[in-house]
Order: structure tokens, then C-alpha cells, then sequence
């Protein structure tokens, strides 16, 4: 192994933005020396001199530590190698630079550079005259194909591009003097290339993340020079740019792929389109090409090729809105997304892909959630014409959203997942897919592929963070926070995830923190408020809480966003509705219809007059909701099924209200259907109307073991006192009365007025 490296003898080596004197001992960034310390230096020097190739653990030690440090070894490594990662900004869960392999070694996975060109790996040791003899045996074959057909050669050679390279896709250079082409022609080329299962296209986000850790704009435009400085940066294999310029009448558009480490050209096209309707049809012609080129397989080309205007729009100008929208929503929200993209089907309104965006930019933003389903399910219907992967999106998309069929929905992100295994999406959503069908462990399982797929992506953070909390894992919750805020990254369910984490530790100062550094981002008063008011009626003091719900509402009309001030007031009314001021509760469900009539403010207006018995009211919202969704897994297995046992209750009829509830109980720990464990807590109060404490005890244990799902939610504390009920029908007085005191302790200093705190101090002096 020492021949190896003594044989290496390039003394600079280059990769991303670091240059590595070896013999020196520097690491230089962006021209800037780095420090680093001996023994760290020397773990990089040999895994530089040997990329992409395994460097075992034993390797390591027979190089660099001498026999006496054996004892100290694991943990020397294992420090040096934290230092290193430290150094570079390199992360073991989704690294850049050095991969872990589990109980076998390091790898380095970037492109490394020599002085002169790329570096090699370690010397192979074959001798002079071998080397002589394979050079003759290589002229002899190269004589032999020279008289083959070509296609053969062609087969023959490796491909440029591996399915685990990615490419950086550069801005095209326009010199036609039309904007139409300004990030159209980009957004046609990467349809075009996404459609393909080999290729890896390097994500917008990811390329505006590193563009700002440059010191660039995170909009700036790829230049070809950019662009293979950002390649390089992320350890991409190649860039690939493209030109458009006229010719009178006719526009020439070409297409260049260059090896970013080398400079290498790995292929180009040039065609000429005789009018500028024909432009898109030329670009998608150029681009399978191009496809081949790089290295993936006829077949694949062959069943994964709709031609771009077919896949997106033949419209030029409609393509220039709708990718304006991608990169607006990228930058601003979803929100701010919506006039493009509703512009985009204007231009064209057979643009599948523009009403599947514009629909889901509704469901996503604050403003009219309402037409949401209506534009999906426009794209659904658009969907035949598209590529697979648009039809993956927008067939999942109906599923999930429009119709919330949310087994199939997963069905069809679990086959865009097999398709394309390196794309994000699909597992993103699942996240939320199984969080709310109450699979916690397989929503955990896709956060972790998300954030191993997108470790730039906000989303991937919000996920993984929140898949954690629903599991109860506070450490890697905080851990997940930890590298986001180091990452600077910020959204609403971040600050959330952090103001509960906050809440877990008893942190009342880390709690107003959050909630003051967050409610001064545009349009977080409201939310901000919302947690406050939560956590004051957890603590049992509703008269504060409803005043900061008041406070929450106005905060979110003011902002425009009706449809969160309705979601906010009628989540008021629920938590009345639980502690018995039916009064109240019954004006904030009013209310909230008021503001906006939609399926989450007609579901919980309904789940409220349930509570407070107005059962014919409830009866005639039940059998609304039951006509407009009837294929709604949230709404027809949990939300009527909890409507119709909260009136089977009233009508002390607790046989009845089990059994509405039994089509409800593999969902019981979902999110996103009326509220997490609901169907538990009403299934424990009619097992104790049963008089039936064992059962009614399994499941307010279900709710208490779940505080991660329960968050500041009253119920989380009302389960407590119904264990105690539980408890005391089987006459076990000791469980009982330490389950009355964790209630009664939960609730120290709550309000005295509280119907159900008076009822429960008073069954608690009698078990005493």
C-alpha cells in the first residue's frame, strides 16, 4: 500500500471549491487556507489518492497509526474523520465528500482533480514490459474494429454517465432578442430528461442552496462558467447547456454536455427549427439524442420519451409561465405561484401539468384551498397525453388530494418511487400519506429517504423532524432542528417542531424564543398565537386561550388568508367543545362557516356540534359531507365515523358508538383526519359508559403513550382523567388515584370554573 501512495505523484489535488497541498499539509477553500489538524490531513491525503474506491479501516491504521496506538485506534479514526467532515462542511448522512460503509471503510465520492488533469487511483504495480505488451494487444483490436460496422463501437464502449452521476443543467444563452425563450427552453429541456430513470438531474433547490453558499444569488443565471463551478462544487459528473439563436426566420438550438471536472466535451447536438412554434418540437428531437449520448439505453428511451410539447404544452409562452411559476414558488412560495400558473392555462387550457401545479399550489398555500380539487382534477383529466412521470404526478396528486383515496394515492407514489428511485417527491409525500393512514414507522422510513435524497430541501427537514416528534424520539427530533438552523433553513412546521420540542423539556424560555423570533416573519402572527392559545387550554386556562384564538383570527384575516382564519376559529371551537363550554364552541363552528366553506371547515364545524350534542344540525352536515366526499378516506373512515358515535353518546347508545367507530381503527393514530387519537378518546368514553373499564383503559393508554401525535392538544390531558374512570370500574384504586393526580397535576394551576376539573376533583375526593 505504501508503493501505492509513494506512486501518486501529483502533489496538488482539487474537488469542489477545496485545493490540497499534500505536500505542504494545506487545505485551501476558495483560495483561503482551512485549518486542519495532522492526523485529519493524513485520513484525506489517502483517500484522495485513491477516489471513488474503498479505503477499509485497516488500511487506514496500517498507514497512518503505528502498531503502539492500537488500542486507541477506533476512537482516533473516528475523531479524525468527525474533524475532516467538519472541516470540508460534509455530512455522514448525506455526504458530499466522504461516505461511510458501514464496518468496512471510507470512500471519497467527489471528482478529484490533479494539477494536470484528473487523479488517478492507487498504482496497479504491473511492470514496464507488461505495459508495453498491452499497448501492442490495444492497437491489434483497435486494427481488428476498424473494419466493423460503427454501431458495434458504439455498444461496445462504456457509458459517459452512470445512474449515480448527476447533471447540472445550465441557463440557456439566448442571442434571439425574444424573453419567451428566457427559462422556457430550460424548463422544456428538463421535462425532456427528467422523463429518463438513468439520468440524475440536479434539482433547482439543490443548485440554489450551493449558489448562495458561493456568494451568489440563488436566482442567478447558470452561465456555462458558473455552472461548472457549481458542478464541481456538488460533485456532479457533468453540465449541460444550451444556446438559441435566428437565423431570419429559422432558430438553430443547440445542446453541449461537458465533463465539469475535465472540460471534456461528452457530446453535442445542433438542430435548426423553421419557425418559432417549432422550437419545442426540435429541442425535444435534440434532447433524446442527447439522452443516448450520455449513456442511457435504448429501451429505456424508447418507452420513457413523450416529446416535450406533448409532456408539457406546445405553447411557447405558456411553458415561459408556467416555469416562471416553478421558479417563483421555488423562491417565494406557493402562494406567489398562483397568477403564473393560472397565466400558463390560460395560454394554453390543455395544460396538464399547469392545473396539476396550480391545484396543488392551492392545496398548499393560504389562499382559496378551495379550487384546489377543481384544478387537479382538471390535470387528471388532461393526463393521458403527458409523460409517465407527469402522469405519475398528477394521477398521485388526485389520489391524495382531490379525492384523499389515500391507500391509492400511496400505491401510485410507491410505483413513482420504484420508477424513479432517486426523486424525492413521491417520498416526501408519502410522508404525509402514511402519517395520516397512522403508519408512523413507514412515514419515518420516507422522511429518512427524503432527507437522504434532498438534504437541501426545507421539506425533507420538516418531515424528518416531525416523523421523529410523532414517535416520541425528542434526541433526534433536536438533532434534525439542530442541522436545519445550522443550514439556516425556516418554515412554519420547523418553528412548530421546535417550539414543542421546547414545550417537551419544560423550556419556557426556549418557548418564547421561538415564538418571538417566528411571529415577526411575514404572515406567522397568526399561527404564533394559535400555539399560545393551544398551550394555555392545555394548561387549563380556556379564558386566556380564547382570547388569543380571537387575536389569531383577526391576526389572519388581516393577512388576507380567509381560509387559515376560518381553520384557526373553528379549532377554537373544538377545544370549547372538549372542555363542555358548548356555548362558545357553537358560535366559533358559526363563525368559521361564515369565513370559509370548505371540507376541513365543514368537517370540524360538524365534529364540534357532535360534541355539544346539536344532533339534528350535525345530521343534516354529516349527510352533506357524506355527498360531496364520497370516496374521502379522512372523511368516510374517521371523521363521519366519529360524528355518528359522538350522536349514538348523546343518545346513550354506547354499543352503537363502538361499532361506528370499528371501521375507524386502523387510522386511529392518523394525522390529518379530524384530530390524532380522536376516534380513541370518544371509543374510551363509550367503553366507560359500557361500564367496561379495561377496554375504555387500553385505549386512553393509547392516547397517553402518544404525546409526540396528541402536541398541545387538551385531549392529551383529558386522557389522563378518563384512565383514572377507567381504573376506578375495575377497582383498582391505586392506578386510579395516581392517574387522577397526574390529571390534577397537569392541571395545577387551571382555571377553578372548568366543568370537568370541578366534576374530576370531586371523584377524586371520593376515591380518597
Amino acid at each position: 500500500m505504501q508503493m501505492a501512495l509513494e506512486a501518486q505523484s501529483c502533489s496538488i489535488l482539487r474537488f469542489g471549491v477545496f485545493e490540497v497541498d499534500v505536500r505542504a499539509g494545506e487545505v485551501r477553500k476558495q483560495g483561503v487556507r482551512i485549518k486542519l489538524q495532522e492526523q485529519p490531513f493524513h485520513v484525506l491525503s489517502v483517500l484522495l489518492r485513491r477516489p471513488g474506491e474503498i479505503v477499509t479501516r485497516e488500511e487506514l491504521r496500517a498507514q497512518l497509526w503505528q502498531s503502539d496506538t492500537f488500542v486507541d485506534f477506533d476512537n482516533g479514526l473516528n475523531t479524525s474523520i468527525n474533524k475532516l467532515r467538519e472541516a470540508l462542511g460534509d455530512s455522514a448522512d448525506s455526504p458530499r465528500f466522504i461516505e461511510t460503509l458501514p464496518r468496512r471503510g471510507y470512500r471519497f465520492i467527489a471528482p478529484v482533480n490533479g494539477a494536470d488533469g484528473p487523479a488517478r487511483g492507487a498504482a496497479t504495480g504491473v511492470s514496464t514490459a507488461a505495459r508495453t505488451s498491452s499497448r501492442k494487444m490495444v492497437v491489434a483490436v483497435l486494427v481488428l474494429a476498424a473494419g466493423i460496422a460503427g454501431g458495434l463501437l458504439w455498444h461496445s464502449r462504456k457509458p459517459l454517465l452512470t445512474e449515480k452521476d448527476t447533471i447540472v443543467l445550465g441557463d440557456f444563452a439566448n442571442s434571439t432578442g425574444d424573453p419567451v425563450f428566457d427559462d422556457t427552453l430550460k424548463q422544456g429541456l428538463r421535462v425532456q430528461l427528467e422523463q429518463s430513470p438513468f439520468l440524475n438531474i440536479l434539482s433547482d433547490e439543490k443548485a440554489s442552496e450551493e449558489l448562495q453558499l458561493m456568494g451568489r444569488a440563488k436566482d442567478e443565471r447558470l452561465t456555462k462558467g458558473l455552472a461548472r463551478d457549481l458542478c464541481q462544487r456538488v460533485g456532479s459528473k457533468a453540465i449541460l447547456t444550451g444556446s438559441i439563436s435566428s437565423l431570419g426566420t429559422h432558430y438553430v438550438v443547440g445542446l453541449s454536455a461537458l465533463n465539469c471536472a475535465t472540460g471534456d466535451a461528452l457530446g453535442s447536438e445542433q438542430v435548426e427549427a423553421d419557425s418559432r412554434e417549432h422550437v419545442l418540437r426540435v429541442l425535444s428531437q435534440s434532447a433524446t439524442k442527447m439522452r443516448r449520448k450520455l449513456g442511457e439505453s435504448l429501451a429505456t428511451i424508447q418507452k420513457y420519451d413523450a416529446p416535450v410539447e406533448q409532456a408539457t404544452t406546445p405553447s411557447l409562452d405558456a411553458l415561459k409561465a408556467y416555469s416562471l411559476g416553478l421558479k417563483t414558488w421555488s423562491l417565494k412560495g406557493a402562494d406567489a405561484s398562483i397568477p403564473l400558473f393560472k397565466r400558463a392555462v390560460e395560454l394554453d387550457p390543455n395544460f396538464a401539468m399547469a392545473y396539476g401545479r396550480l391545484g396543488t399550489a392551492y392545496a398548499t398555500g393560504t389562499v382559496a384551498a378551495g379550487l384546489s380539487n377543481l384544478n387537479i382534477r382538471k390535470a387528471y383529466e388532461l393526463r393521458e397525453k403527458v409523460s409517465d412521470r407527469e402522469r405519475l404526478y398528477l394521477e398521485s396528486h388526485y389520489y391524495h388530494i382531490a379525492t384523499e383515496e389515500l391507500e391509492r394515492a400511496a400505491e401510485i407514489y410507491e410505483l413513482w418511487e420504484q420508477t424513479y428511485p432517486r426523486d424525492p417527491v413521491p417520498s416526501d409525500n408519502l410522508v404525509s400519506v402514511y402519517s395520516s393512514l397512522g403508519n408512523l414507522e413507514k412515514a419515518l422510513e420516507q422522511a429518512q429517504l427524503t432527507m437522504r435524497l434532498s438534504p437541501e430541501r426545507v421539506e425533507s427537514y420538516e418531515d424528518l423532524s416531525s416523523a421523529y416528534i410523532q414517535l416520541n424520539d425528542w434526541n433526534n427530533a433536536d438533532t434534525v432542528l439542530r442541522r436545519a438552523e445550522g443550514l439556516k433553513l425556516e418554515s412554519e412546521n420547523l418553528s412548530w417542531s421546535r417550539y414543542f420540542l421546547s414545550f417537551q423539556k419544560g423550556d419556557v424560555v426556549g418557548m418564547n424564543s421561538v415564538a418571538a423570533t417566528t411571529r415577526n416573519r411575514p404572515h406567522m402572527e397568526a399561527p404564533v398565537l394559535a400555539w399560545q392559545a393551544f398551550l394555555e387550554i392545555y394548561q387549563g386556562h380556556p379564558k386566556r386561550s380564547l382570547d388569543l384564538w380571537r387575536r389569531s383570527v383577526e391576526s389572519a384575516k388581516k393577512d388576507g388568508t380567509v381560509e387559515r382564519a376560518a381553520t384557526l376559529q373553528v379549532l377554537a371551537g373544538r377545544m370549547e367543545g372538549i372542555l363542555g363550554f358548548s356555548s362558545q364552541a357553537y358560535a366559533d363552528a358559526e363563525a368559521a362557516l361564515r369565513l370559509a366553506k370548505n371540507q376541513g371547515t365543514e368537517a370540524e364545524a360538524a365534529l364540534i356540534l357532535a360534541l355539544i350534542g346539536d344532533i339534528p344540525r350535525v345530521r343534516k352536515l354529516a349527510a352533506e359531507l357524506d355527498k360531496k366526499y364520497p370516496l374521502s378516506d379522512p372523511i368516510q373512515r374517521n371523521i363521519l365515523p366519529t360524528i355518528r358515535a359522538e350522536i349514538a353518546l348523546h343518545l346513550k347508545d354506547a354499543d352503537s358508538a363502538i361499532e361506528r367507530l370499528r371501521v375507524a381503527s386502523p387510522y386511529d393514530f392518523g394525522m390529518g383526519m379530524s384530530g390524532p387519537t380522536d376516534t380513541c378518546y370518544v371509543r374510551g368514553q363509550a367503553f366507560l359508559m359500557q361500564r367496561n373499564g379495561r377496554a375504555a383503559a387500553e385505549e386512553f393508554q393509547k392516547i397517553v403513550d402518544h404525546p409526540g401525535l396528541m402536541g398541545l392538544d387538551p385531549v392529551g390531558v383529558l386522557a389522563h382523567l378518563g384512565l383514572a374512570r377507567a381504573y376506578a370500574l375495575q377497582a383498582d384504586t391505586a392506578k386510579s388515584r395516581a392517574a387522577y393526580q397526574d390529571f390534577l397535576t397537569l392541571w395545577k394551576d387551571a382555571d377553578a370554573d372548568i366543568p370537568i376539573l370541578q366534576q374530576a376533583k370531586a371523584e377524586y375526593a371520593k376515591l380518597k
